[in-house]
């Protein structure tokens, strides 16, 4: 019968177990927000840096491709073997200036 009867609330200095566990998830929520969030973060910037970059290289080679296949079809310079070369002569320009324009703007090397 003694199971019956309703049982006072323990006061708040006396429930130290809820307590604990609060102040412990905090901890960890901490610990956490400052060690494995940034971490993520900076795995996805690289995972994302990577696709952009192998979806603007596959960009950049299907364009070159089209120009180049472009100007062996509409060059009008007969023999067509001279005009497959005059085509690449004009794309390793494109290239060529292109790349010594980009080599004169960059930084300096840190040493």
């Amino acid at each position: 019968m003694a199971d019956d009867a309703p049982q006072a609330p323990l006061p708040d200095n006396q429930d130290w177990t809820v307590q604990l566990t609060d102040r412990l998830e905090s901890t960890v929520t901490a610990v956490r927000d400052k060690t494995t969030v940034p971490v993520i973060r900076l795995a996805q910037i690289i995972v994302y840096g990577v696709i952009v970059g192998v979806f603007g290289a596959v960009l950049i080679f299907l364009l070159v491709l089209t120009v180049v296949r472009l100007l062996d079809s509409y060059l009008p310079i007969e023999p067509e073997a001279r005009r497959v070369w005059v085509a690449d002569a004009i794309a390793s320009a494109i290239f060529l200036t292109s790349g010594l324009f980009l080599w004169r703007r960059r930084g300096p090397t840190p040493m």
